[in-house]
């Protein structure tokens, strides 16, 4: 094992919903952080039903999850006996997918006699951008994912703001409906990515969702229901998939310039499934904005994004979680509402 003196090893685990997702992340002395071993396994057996079954997450799991452990001590040179903490997602997520990680991690804890420390799943996102970047407050920061798709100020560290969030569909659901709509496969996200590179994004006319508002709020209801009367009327799948794509992006990054304007940042971390997408990245990358996002393999569910996420924890000093913590399907991040929690 190469390990700098006085560097920490932590442990992620993450099984929030589909993915089994194992990381080790090295602390360094100096504050910096490595992922060192970062292995999912992203669950098939959801795709003959267009959407995850709770029950079959669960399952898959507990039957993967001590391979995932294995291949990530592996990959990073260790042993368990290496670690100086554990951490687990603990919300929000599937509560019975979240149990089989949880108690994993604490059991590892207890047994190693490290601390532990439950993470949050969206500070996860947000924190898996620390592989590419250092992230220094103030910033912006936008979660999209299947599941979420939350805007936050953060004004300081460890210190999270709504400034906006979806009001119907989170925007992965929203690519995963309309690609099974258009006959494209599952996940949605990746099969709307390469068929709209055939495609024509200006085919199929979209209106703009939630236009003229005043807040930050997202809207992906409308889209859907556009697209499943173009795909009624006869569009090309793949001109659909190219311009649900387009109507996606600009509503994103539209929304998330005008809430850096309105909060006075320059610097904006995405994160979640949907940021994988090349043309939401290519959109942001065309504005003045600093814009991080994770590195290679960080942008779905994964454990290291959690362990990344306990190092900062750990650096802040927060003690470690109590190991009577549960699991909790809804766990808001927000310690407040913008403008007003939100100090510039």
């Amino acid at each position: 094992m190469s390990l700098a003196s006085g560097s920490r090893l932590i442990l992620g685990i993450d099984t929030s919903c589909d993915d089994t997702g194992v990381g080790i992340v090295e602390l360094k002395p100096g504050g910096g952080v490595q992922v060192r071993a970062n292995r999912v396994w992203s669950q098939t057996v959801h795709a003959q039903y267009g959407g995850v079954m709770p029950e079959l997450a669960s399952r898959e799991h507990v039957e993967r999850i001590d391979g995932i452990l294995g291949e990530a001590l592996g990959e990073a040179g260790v042993t368990l006996r290496d670690l100086d903490a554990v951490a687990a997602t603990s919300g929000p997520g599937l509560v019975g997918a979240l149990l089989v990680g949880l108690m994993y991690g604490k059991g590892l804890a207890q047994a190693l006699d490290v601390p532990f420390f439950a993470s949050h799943h969206l500070e996860g996102h947000i924190y898996a951008a620390a592989s590419e970047a250092e992230l220094s407050a103030p910033y912006l920061a936008l979660v999209v994912s299947g599941g979420h798709t939350h805007l936050f100020d953060v004004p300081q560290a460890g210190h999270y703001v709504l400034m906006g969030a979806t009001r119907d569909d989170a925007a992965g659901e929203a690519f995963d409906k309309v690609a099974r709509l258009a006959g494209l496969g599952y996940p949605g996200g990746p099969a709307i990515s390469e068929a709209a590179t055939r495609g024509d994004p200006g085919a199929v006319p979209f209106k703009e969702p939630l236009k003229g508002q005043t807040g930050f709020d997202f809207s992906f209801s409308g889209l859907k229901t556009a697209a499943l009367l173009a795909h009624r009327a006869g569009a090309a799948p793949d001109d659909l998939a190219a311009s649900f794509q387009r109507a996606a992006v600009q509503t994103l990054v539209k929304t998330t310039v005008r809430a850096a304007q309105a909060a006075g940042r320059q610097t904006v971390v995405v994160s979640g499934g949907v940021a994988a997408n090349r043309a939401l990245r290519e959109a942001f990358g065309a504005t003045s904005l600093r814009v991080v996002f994770p590195g290679q393999g960080l942008n779905t569910d994964n454990g290291a994004m959690i362990a990344l996420a306990a190092a900062a924890a750990i650096e802040a000093g927060r003690a470690p979680s109590p190991l009577g913590e549960g699991a909790v399907a809804y766990a808001p991040l927000a310690h407040g509402q913008w403008p007003a929690a939100s100090p510039k």
